[in-house]
């Protein structure tokens, strides 16, 4: 063990943050990092990740280094317990992902021809159905993880049966189909069915994915963009009800929809943001 390892200093390899990390799993290590099990990790993981999505979309270099920091530190924490319980080390882990970016990438290490971004997803998805087994479209889709976003995971499902042809030749009859489950939403609101409601409601939200899809728009993103919007514009008409001395309980609706309106119209005249809602 190299005592330098665990000083602060400029810079650290590889190599040092595996001996640390397998110092506090260590008898001698840290209790709480002794405590923990890849079950216990699973919040952890989730929230590294979506912590460093959001330093993607804050546009700032030093956070988003830092978050990925977090996040390697999850796949370091994983890989250490799964060397102590002798099922796989981080070296496996490292060796299967470069197996994978080799297999998968067969149009630069082997026989497969493809150009453009599209072309290389085919690709991909061609040699992981071969790796994987898949013997149909379905099996494929039954392997896109449950836990996923449920924007995401539509929109990986639909990908899927598009790759088989099974697909709006446009975003039109996309549209369409939205307006169609509109419709049957609001009828079964109008029956005030609760369970009929539900069903109707995800699959008005499965179509709107399905147009954005074809419109080349990933939907989370799109809602991440729009509720990052909603609670900026909230966040200043709240602002403004205060510099009027009438907090926002004391309003009524349609006044806050003036306010709301306000900060809208102050976005769009000094060009702040293009899309609006």
């Amino acid at each position: 063990m190299n005592d330098n390892t665990f000083t602060i200093k400029e810079s650290y390899t590889m190599d040092e943050l595996l001996e640390i990390m397998y110092f506090l799993r260590s008898d001698s290590g840290c209790p709480w990092d002794r405590a923990q099990t890849h079950e216990s990790l699973q919040g952890n993981m989730l929230e590294e990740a979506y912590e460093a999505v959001d330093a993607i979309q804050s546009g700032d270099p030093n956070k988003l280094c830092e978050e990925l920091g977090d996040v390697l530190l999850q796949v370091v924490f994983h890989a250490q317990m799964g060397d102590q319980a002798g099922t796989f080390n981080f070296t496996d882990v490292v060796s299967g992902i470069c197996r994978k970016l080799i297999s998968r990438h067969t149009h630069l290490f082997g026989s497969d021809t493809a150009h453009t971004p599209d072309a290389v997803l085919e690709t991909w998805e061609k040699n992981k159905h071969q790796e994987k087994g898949f013997q149909s479209t379905s099996e494929a889709m039954r392997d896109v993880p449950r836990g996923m976003p449920a924007l995401t995971r539509a929109y990986k499902l639909q990908t899927k049966a598009a790759n088989v042809g099974f697909d709006w030749p446009s975003h039109e009859g996309a549209k369409e189909k939205i307006h169609e489950e509109m419709g049957e939403l609001i009828a079964e609101v109008d029956q005030n069915d609760m369970g009929r409601m539900r069903e109707e409601a995800g699959d008005v939200l499965f179509a709107v994915v399905n147009m954005l899809r074809l419109l080349k728009i990933d939907p989370e993103s799109a809602l991440i963009a729009s509720s990052e919007k909603f609670v900026r514009r909230f966040e200043e008409m709240e602002q403004s009800a205060e510099q009027e001395g009438r907090p926002l309980k004391d309003m009524t609706l349609d006044e806050m929809t003036v306010l709301y309106d306000a900060v809208k119209i102050h976005e769009r005249s000094t060009g702040e943001l293009k899309n609006e809602t």
